[in-house]
């Protein structure tokens, strides 16, 4: 494994509206205006307390999906520089996203959990195309959006960063869906360290 590039801290979006019981991926739903000032209130709170230490640098990337975004414009409005990157948008769904979960066929969810690395859950993105995507950010994307101390600054979501996390400190793949780790809760921060190659 190489040596460390960086150091990223991740938060997982608010808590979006009319999400309860739908398969949510690149589906744009909303957010509460309040919970996404108080996640960019401890984002603030958080680089305060660890400035003196990391020299952290008040520029946060986010995902295009208004549930990131919106701390970001937040952010922006306390003086902050926000930059926005496709790269970070959540797993797609195809078909399925934004479906009721209990609408979708039973034996489509199971293929999915089966074949967890490279089925197309309703003909959207396999796990393994995150992963590409993930893999292509920090070979390609990193260096732009790292401060010169090495450290960064996002808002995700929950898939995205689980992806990011496996590939920057494991070599395997999830073949079934039970490995998967849980998800981040809303709002929780993961701290990744970031490499130039992924483990392969």
């Amino acid at each position: 494994m190489n040596a460390a590039l960086a150091e990223c801290l991740v938060w997982r979006h608010p808590r979006p509206q009319g999400v309860a019981g739908r398969c949510i991926g690149q589906t744009d739903v909303p957010v509460d205006r309040r919970k996404a000032k108080r996640l960019a209130h401890r984002i603030r709170q958080q680089v305060r307390r660890q400035a003196g230490l990391m020299g952290l640098p008040r520029v946060v990337i986010t995902s295009p999906l208004q549930r990131c975004a919106a701390v970001g414009r937040i952010l922006r409005s306390w003086g902050w520089r926000h930059h926005v990157d496709e790269a970070l948008l959540e797993m797609g769904f195809g078909r399925w996203d934004g479906q009721v979960w209990r609408d979708i066929d039973q034996a489509q969810v199971d293929a999915w959990c089966a074949d967890f690395l490279r089925h197309r859950p309703g003909d959207g993105e396999s796990l393994a195309d995150v992963f590409r995507r993930v893999d292509a950010w920090v070979k390609n994307s990193l260096m732009a959006t790292v401060a010169s101390n090495g450290t960064c600054l996002l808002v995700g979501h929950a898939g995205w960063m689980l992806a990011l996390q496996w590939r920057m400190t494991r070599d395997d793949h999830p073949a079934q869906a039970v490995q998967w780790p849980a998800p981040p809760a809303y709002g929780q921060c993961l701290q990744i360290t970031l490499r130039t190659q992924s483990p392969t």
